[in-house]
C-alpha cells in the first residue's frame, strides 16, 4: 500500500510541475507572437514597393 501511495504522489508532483511549466510557456509563447507580428508588419512598412 505504501509504494501505491509513493506512485501516485510522485504521478501528482510530475503533473504539478508540467502544469506550471506549460502555464508559464503560453505566456512566453504570447509574447514570441506579439514580436513576431510587430516584425511582419514592420518588415512591410520598410520594404520598398516596386511598381
Amino acid at each position: 500500500m505504501n509504494s501505491l501511495l509513493y506512485i501516485i504522489a510522485v504521478i501528482l508532483i510530475i503533473g504539478w510541475a508540467l502544469g506550471v511549466f506549460v502555464y508559464s510557456l503560453t505566456g512566453l509563447i504570447h509574447v514570441l507572437l506579439v514580436i513576431a507580428i510587430i516584425s511582419v508588419i514592420l518588415g512591410l512598412i520598410r520594404r520598398p514597393t516596386a511598381i
